[in-house]
């Protein structure tokens, strides 16, 4: 793995956008059902301002680090990353480590926010951005060693509505032990869903592609990540 320092000054360049001052987000109660997974709608008008001030200040990672090694093949991510968090923060997954950027404002924002509706904190997020329904996700988990397992992943979705798919684990491919249906939710501009623990053990989620589909959409996945300092 590479070096803390060598991971700052490779990120430096890329963390930086002029930042708008400090927006407050008010988010609806929560909505829980029996499964665990509590979904949430914001205003339409707070959730158009938070779009376009991330568009201002996020961003995205270019290069090698827009890239991800699926079984030992390297791929371009068909969609734009970035990664923000508490100084010193590292996360990797797909074969790639990436460093946390500074918090800029309404990321700050935004996470405190989400802090004060679920009860639990955060220090890093991972940011997709969807220019539109081409634009997608595999079927993954987030169960990678740096993720602390008693936290929930609250995903945060701004623009265009997108599909989000759960499969459980014993219900995939050819050989599935189990029959069981997938979940689908259709995640709307403004709305959080928290996947609380054990959901990303059992579960694989995705976002596929959606033809039909043709604005920009950014997911923020709130996580909380153990400390990976040297």
């Amino acid at each position: 793995m590479m070096e803390n320092g060598v991971l700052q000054r490779r990120h430096k360049r890329l963390c930086t956008k002029n930042s708008p001052e400090r927006r407050e987000w008010k988010m609806m109660k929560l909505l829980n059902d029996d499964e665990g997974i509590q979904e949430e709608d914001g205003d339409t008008k707070e959730a158009d301002e938070l779009f376009k001030h991330l568009e201002e200040e996020v961003v995205y990672s270019t290069g090698e680090e827009a890239k991800v090694q699926v079984y030992g093949k390297v791929y371009n991510i068909p969609r734009k990353q970035a990664t923000y968090g508490d100084t010193g923060l590292m996360y990797t997954y797909s074969g790639v480590t990436r460093l946390a950027c500074p918090w800029t404002p309404t990321l700050e924002n935004i996470r405190d926010t989400v802090t004060k509706a679920t009860g639990q904190t955060f220090n890093f997020v991972l940011i997709n951005r969807y220019k539109d329904g081409l634009d997608h996700m595999g079927e993954h988990r987030d169960d990678e060693k740096e993720l602390d397992p008693s936290c929930p992943i609250a995903s945060v979705s701004l623009g265009a509505a997108r599909d989000f798919v759960f499969r459980h684990r014993d219900a995939r491919g050819r050989n599935s032990s189990r029959q069981i249906e997938p979940v689908k939710l259709e995640l709307s501009h403004g709305s959080l869903l928290l996947m609380n623990p054990p959901t990303n053990h059992f579960w694989y989620h995705s976002l596929p592609v959606r033809r039909k589909t043709l604005q920009p959409r950014i997911n923020l996945t709130f996580r909380r990540i153990l400390n990976s300092k040297k």
